[in-house]
């Protein structure tokens, strides 16, 4: 058995059909901004040759992300399902935007749908036999809600809320507009700033009521990524618990240590600027725009990545050691719970016949019902994968 599938690479999205090896598609929408950041590079030269160069410096007073192309950085952050066979959806991120896509993969042709929103979107999933689109919306204070669009990105409307990181919704086989989602509270210290977060656990949302649920939790681990099959059995990866924050004693400690490297690194910063100022170059020219944060999850998605693409060098089979411990389980309706698979990274689950592809962040794994794994792809990076048909 062999299914065509999508996945994202390095930020890049490759399809691979049934029959016959993978390619890279290279979003049109992408060349058209990495060609106009080129335009606005070419256009502002004159800022930073000669005697423009007196004035405003690069990197400076314009930003190297509005006059130098080669910091910017456009890459895809989730692909699935699209309402119709043979697309998928896609979104991409550049300079703090979002745009949303989809793909007929069949001939390459390119939609946008969204694109310069300044909401991060991510984790889009289109609901089957219906024209909406589900999401989660990542804010900058460090929180994360459940959204709902129509299926061509308007109409957005968030539909969880609170001080929790909501995240990976699924639309839920059978009746109803119910969504199967992974949320954990955010902690914060005294001054409001993310502190830490709860456990992860697996609620259902009825979008038509309002009423949430509880249907898995394990305060020693996280549960995420739900996916729900057409004969109710429950899928979800379950992760060991981070390590907890430390004191806000640990992290003043810490402030006094540092606060002589802070110190000499402010007075470099303020010589760095005369320096610009008068030659028309910094003293470094490390580093690239300024860009937000990413929260703990995230990093710790790079993180796995990462080691996945070391455990490859030495055996490109290896499942990093990091994800030995994220199982793929699967809740019977009985109750019973099994493990499908180990190391897993990323998957996804066609509800109607129970197959399931997985990514170790170095392959990706073709799970037929009978739990006998198939691979499909080996290379590095590997941080999404769905079906396509």
């Amino acid at each position: 058995m062999d299914r065509a599938i999508a996945y994202v690479a390095n930020g890049v999205l490759h399809l691979r059909p049934a029959a016959g090896p993978a390619r890279a598609f290279e979003s049109p929408f992408a060349g058209e901004m990495r060609e106009r950041a080129h335009q606005i590079h070419r256009r502002h030269a004159w800022k930073t040759e000669g005697r423009g160069a007196m004035f405003m410096s690069r990197g400076l007073l314009w930003g190297p992300s509005a006059a130098d192309p080669e910091t910017l950085q456009v890459a895809v952050t989730c692909v699935s399902r699209a309402h119709r066979s043979g697309e998928v959806l896609y979104a991409l991120t550049a300079e703090r935007r979002t745009a949303v896509c989809r793909l007929r993969v069949e001939d390459g042709v390119e939609r946008r749908l969204l694109h310069g929103s300044e909401l991060r979107l991510d984790e889009l999933i289109a609901a089957p036999g219906r024209e909406e689109i589900a999401c989660t919306v990542v804010h900058g204070d460090g929180t994360s809600s459940l959204a709902v669009m129509s299926s061509e990105a308007t109409d957005l409307v968030e539909v969880t809320e609170g001080e929790v990181r909501d995240g990976s919704p699924f639309w839920m086989p059978g009746a109803g507009r119910r969504l199967c989602y992974a949320s954990a509270g955010v902690g914060r210290d005294g001054q409001g700033r993310p502190a830490g977060l709860g456990a992860s656990s697996i609620r259902v949302l009825d979008l038509d009521s309002g009423a949430a649920e509880e249907v898995a939790c394990d305060p020693r681990r996280d549960l995420l990524m739900p996916r729900a099959a057409a004969d109710g059995t429950l899928y979800y990866v379950s992760r060991p618990r981070h390590a907890r924050e430390r004191p806000a004693a640990w992290r003043a400690a810490i402030d006094v240590l540092m606060l002589p490297l802070r110190l000499l690194y402010a007075v470099f910063q303020y010589l760095s600027f005369f320096v610009a100022r008068y030659t028309g170059r910094p003293l470094t020219t490390a580093g690239g725009p300024e860009r937000r944060g990413a929260d703990a999850r995230q990093m710790q998605v790079w993180s796995n990545l990462l080691e996945a693409q070391q455990a490859a060098r030495e055996d490109e089979d290896a499942v990093p050691k990091a994800l030995r411990a994220s199982l793929l389980l699967r809740r019977r309706p009985d109750g019973r719970v099994e493990t499908a698979a180990t190391g897993v990274l990323s998957y996804d689950l066609d509800p109607d016949s129970g197959a399931v592809v997985y990514s170790t962040g170095n392959a990706v794994f073709l799970l037929d019902p009978s739990g006998t794994p198939q691979k499909l792809v080996s290379t590095s990076l590997i941080s999404k994968v769905v079906f396509i048909d």
